[in-house]
């Protein structure tokens, strides 16, 4: 995996802090020296997710399905909470691209906010009670499991 700085990184939305090209199998960076690690976390959670499988994507999207359910509010991260912001009942119950875009997103949140060394950030507002469910979702199914990426 390659991972370069990039000035002026942008998508179709703006500038952004980071990109991974799963294909090209590459990250880009564009952002301070204190965010690197959560931000770099969350990148390379994007190759985890890909590999991930359809079993295991599935049960985290459960996850989240159940936080919804429970008017959780809330993120790990603003790639997912504005997402998840957009959401609407038919993107969830349809498993629209909206839905599986906002589970990735929270996906790497997740992993920047438990593996990315910060215990506190502006962008951390999922409360402690949904924070507990995925992490034992990380627990329970990814535990020691080998991802090669």
């Amino acid at each position: 995996m390659r991972v370069h700085w990039v000035r002026g990184l942008r998508d179709r939305r703006g500038p952004v802090h980071a990109g991974a090209f799963l294909r090209e199998r590459r990250i880009a960076l564009n952002c301070l020296r204190a965010e690197f690690p959560r931000i770099f976390v969350h990148e390379v959670a994007h190759f985890i997710w890909l590999r991930l499988g359809n079993p295991a994507r599935r049960s985290y999207e459960e996850v989240v399905r159940a936080e919804m359910a429970g008017r959780a509010r809330g993120e790990l991260g603003w790639s997912a909470e504005w997402r998840k912001n957009a959401l609407r009942a038919e993107d969830i119950a349809g498993r629209t691209r909206g839905w599986r875009e906002y589970c990735c997103e929270s996906f790497c949140d997740t992993a920047a906010w438990m593996y990315g060394g910060m215990e506190r950030h502006a962008e951390f507002t999922l409360s402690a009670r949904w924070r507990g469910g995925r992490q034992s979702w990380y627990a329970e199914v990814l535990g020691n499991r080998s991802l090669s990426i």
